[in-house]
């Protein structure tokens, strides 16, 4: 009887795009096929799991491997389909190994949007896409996740209000002092609604920023503690205490 495959941290787990059934056949990608062949030295036979974000997850078979790739076989359901918190990252794009590591570790943290914005104060100009969504599915492969962030497209800090629900709320990483301590501005009563955290360039928002920002009814101006921290660090810390207090992991 074959086994399934085993990494460090569990089964191996693959996004793919295709639909999932019983019975249905999924081709791996290229990416996919090199791992499974020639790293986890995968044979017909051996057992992966697959999610694809709408069919929950599927114990697959390895049913036939080529010079041009592999084939699964989708055998049985193991996971009913669940959905992430509906909860945004907004954040303004910083160098890029950092930025690597909020979009990994924000995956990992439940976010179900990644929104990349550009402020007065932003260094990089250009956001690349494609490596933010290898990153996000990795994680989610990673950190037993059913689902993928969605991606946005880059957009400027106007531009992201200009539209926006004002039901949603922002939760605005605000530096400027004088703002709620984020555990306090969080409670129970706020459990289920939908928010978006906000968090800044390196350099941090410029004054006439925060004053534009602030003037939404719909933010909620927080502070992260008496320390100044990284843009990255601000990101994942205010994630963290979001899930703690109001998301799922209660």
């Amino acid at each position: 009887m074959n086994a399934q495959l085993e990494e460090p941290g569990g089964t191996v787990r693959l996004y793919v795009e295709a639909p999932l059934a019983g019975g249905a056949r999924v081709e791996a990608n290229e990416g996919q096929a090199h791992y499974l062949l020639h790293v986890m030295r995968a044979k017909v036979g051996d057992r992966v799991s697959l999610f694809n974000g709408r069919d929950g997850q599927w114990l697959a078979r390895l049913d036939q491997v080529s010079k041009r790739g592999c084939a699964l076989v989708c055998e049985k359901p193991t996971r009913a389909q669940t959905e992430s918190p509906d909860l945004w990252l907004c954040f303004a794009p910083i160098k890029r190994t950092p930025a690597d590591y909020v979009v990994q570790k924000a995956t990992e943290l439940g976010v179900s949007v990644l929104q990349p914005v550009i402020t007065r104060r932003t260094i990089v100009s250009r956001v690349n896409l494609e490596r933010m969504r290898a990153n996000t599915i990795e994680a989610a492969e990673q950190s037993d996740r059913l689902d993928v962030p969605e991606i946005r497209e880059t957009v400027s800090l106007d531009k992201l209000f200009a539209n926006w629900d004002a039901n949603r709320r922002v939760l605005f990483c605000d530096e400027g002092g004088d703002a709620q301590p984020i555990a306090e501005a969080l409670g129970s009563s706020l459990k289920g609604e939908a928010f978006a955290i906000l968090t800044g360039p390196e350099g941090g928002f410029a004054p006439a920023e925060r004053d534009a920002i602030r003037a939404h009814g719909f933010v909620i101006p927080i502070s992260l503690g008496p320390r100044i921290l990284r843009a990255d660090t601000a990101a994942l810390a205010s994630l963290a205490i979001w899930q703690a207090i109001v998301g799922d992991w209660k």
